[in-house]
């Protein structure tokens, strides 16, 4: 099993980087640019990897209330994630994220997975910036 975890403060209150951050029609601004989220009948959404070109059944549950989302693969369990946003105070949000893969012939490298966590922080708190 591999786990990575990155987190990044945001000038923004979390209710706002939640919000921005949990968007479903907003997902792919922010996530990595290979990955694309098509909702279908909530939880249940599909993922589209442009690196293989394949779709992979997943689940995508938000907490509004606990500043949370989780995810992770439907039918092999390989891959799951979480993203809290906490209060750090003088309207800032520490945003962490979370990746655990469980089978680790499919996992990413190590670096690629660190620079992926990295750019997507960056491009959610370019997304919060830009909606104010």
């Amino acid at each position: 099993m591999s786990e990575y975890e990155r987190s990044r403060t945001i000038a923004a209150p979390p209710e706002a980087v939640f919000d921005r951050a949990g968007d479903l029609d907003g997902l792919d601004e922010w996530l990595p640019q290979d990955l694309h989220v098509r909702p279908g009948e909530l939880p249940a959404v599909t993922v589209h990897e442009d690196a293989t070109g394949q779709d992979a059944r997943a689940l995508l549950r938000t907490d509004r209330d606990q500043l949370r989302m989780e995810w992770g693969t439907r039918d092999d369990g390989s891959y799951a994630g979480w993203l809290q946003v906490a209060d750090s105070g003088d309207a800032e949000s520490e945003v962490t994220i979370h990746l655990s893969f469980f089978d680790e012939s499919h996992a990413p490298p190590g670096d690629a997975v660190d620079r992926a966590l990295d750019d997507s922080l960056e491009r959610l708190a370019g997304q919060v910036d830009r909606r104010g």
